[in-house]
């Protein structure tokens, strides 16, 4: 495949990789999650459902996030840390770790003890830093969607006419 087929291929990828994890987390939490707890009368199962629907976006983002950064390690090498796109993977990845590995064992194990007197605290407080830092990922996903592809160095798009 000629080089130029395969950066294409590559940045074709990307978008995709993107659009799957930012489509998995907005329709989870902001269309799925919503509807669960609206039609669901029994809360808990509403919240078991939803559980596990943010695992499986949260297993999908740290595959998706994984890659696209090791394109952009692959595309900046050394410099990767530089590009603003890289740090903010990054740091979607690192909230994503956070949320999966930190929060969810801890906020299932207080549902599991019951969701009374100050397990019911620590529960919303738990659950409202969980609900920050989704909404700190799906605003994240939004910039890097709204700004489009990573172009390579010399092929961006000046915004006005050739001879500029």
């Amino acid at each position: 495949m000629p080089p130029f087929r395969l950066q294409a291929a590559v940045r074709a990828g990307e978008r995709v990789l993107l659009a799957l994890w930012a489509g998995a987390m907005w329709t989870a939490g902001y269309i799925a999650a919503p509807l669960l707890f609206a039609r669901l009368d029994d809360r808990a199962l509403a919240g078991t459902l939803a559980g596990g629907l943010f695992s499986v976006v949260a297993v999908l983002g740290l595959a998706c996030g994984g890659l696209l950064l090791a394109v952009q390690a692959v595309r900046h090498g050394r410099h990767v840390w530089r590009r603003w796109r890289a740090v903010l993977l990054a740091a979607m990845v690192a909230v994503t770790l956070a949320g999966e590995l930190g929060l969810q064992p801890r906020l299932a194990a207080l549902r599991a003890a019951g969701l009374e007197g100050p397990a019911a605290r620590a529960f919303g407080r738990l659950h409202g830093l969980a609900s920050v830092l989704f909404l700190c990922n799906s605003l994240g996903a939004l910039v890097l969607v709204a700004a489009g592809p990573d172009q390579p160095r010399g092929r961006r798009s000046t915004g006005g006419s050739a001879g500029r």
